[in-house]
């Protein structure tokens, strides 16, 4: 089978890429892996408090839709169908972690999930030392907070405020109106307000 080089394949839209894979050529499905791995890899591990265990979720979320891509309508967009598969994988990944090792999301044996990234955020900006201890303090405070809150409300603001995916996206992949996802969001920031003041009272 002669196959496109893969800078041709970079080009191509999503449509072009899913289009070219039913038909047979590999690479374009490798290019649907390459284009939106940094993305979901980043959503997965805010779940699952584990790289390692977010890439394996990813590889497994990528696996399910390339054997389901017939299935796609494109009723969203391909990320947003990806997304929903990957998030019932690791919401299969949380319940059989917690039943096999009654692991506990706000376990925090293993270091804060979000310190990597936070250094790796921080990493070449000018910032002085205090500022940078400061915002590094803010995010793990937030981290440890939302620890505390229900998994659909993690859910939500994992989509919302940490991978900035629009309300529509959420409400597709999570598969409820965008009424409830609203609802849902505002009664987690609320949560949040409520565990940091009684947590970090001012003054």
């Amino acid at each position: 089978m002669n196959e496109q080089p893969p800078t041709a394949y970079s080009e191509q839209s999503d449509d072009e890429l899913i289009a070219g894979t039913l038909a047979g050529k590999t690479r374009a499905y490798d290019e649907l892996v390459r284009r939106h791995s940094r993305k979901l890899n980043g959503m997965l591990i805010q779940m699952l408090n584990s790289e390692a265990d977010a890439y394996d979720v990813a590889q497994e979320s990528f696996l399910k839709a390339f054997h389901s891509l017939r299935y796609f309508k494109g009723n969203s967009s391909f990320y947003t169908w990806l997304y929903s598969i990957a998030l019932n994988q690791a919401r299969n990944f949380l319940r059989k972690r917690k039943r096999e090792h009654a692991y506990s999301l706000d376990n925090d044996e293993n270091g804060d999930p979000l310190e990597k990234d936070s250094e790796l955020a921080d990493r070449g900006l000018d910032a002085d030392p205090v500022r940078k201890a400061h915002i590094a303090d803010l995010r793990r405070k937030l981290a440890q907070a939302i620890t505390q809150l229900s998994p659909a409300h993690q859910e939500v603001i994992n989509l919302c405020d940490i991978q900035g995916l629009s309300y529509p996206e959420i409400a597709k992949i999570i598969n409820i109106s965008e009424g409830t996802l609203r609802s849902r969001l505002h009664y987690a920031h609320r949560q949040l307000q409520g565990i940091l003041a009684d947590e970090h009272p001012a003054g």
